[in-house]
């Protein structure tokens, strides 16, 4: 068993998906309408097979809830593994990302959380050799 797709919960697809390619970097997979929505995937930059992340509209009524308690509380929704934290909050706050923690070194490992404006923190992660 693998993990194949996993879920972002979006306020707005459109946004979100302008969002995770054009400051992120991530590349559009999937772009299949639904009604008023859409099947939309992204996945890490030049590796299409990957493991996709799904844009997912935040329509169940937990979800709203659910997203407004994580950003209250301060937790990440998702995490992305980074090569340098420090590079990527620099370039990512140069194109107006907010930050709600700066890079900051736990052990072996550093992170940093931003808001991805569609309603959820994101969490970046960079291991550090041991």
């Amino acid at each position: 068993m693998k993990i194949i797709v996993t879920s972002v919960l979006v306020d707005d697809q459109a946004k979100a998906l302008r969002f995770y390619t054009e400051t992120l970097g991530f590349e559009k997979k999937h772009d299949v309408p639904l009604g008023e929505h859409r099947w939309l995937t992204v996945t890490s930059s030049g590796e299409p097979d990957s493991v996709e992340l799904l844009l997912e509209p935040s329509e169940h009524p937990a979800a709203k809830p659910f997203k407004e308690a994580l950003m209250r509380d301060g937790i990440p929704y998702t995490m992305f593994g980074i090569d340098d934290v420090e590079a990527e909050h620099k370039r990512l706050t140069e194109l107006g990302v907010i930050f709600t923690q700066p890079p900051t070194k736990h052990g072996d490992v550093t992170t940093a959380v931003f808001n991805d404006t569609c309603g959820n923190l994101i969490q970046i992660l960079q291991q550090h050799e041991s």
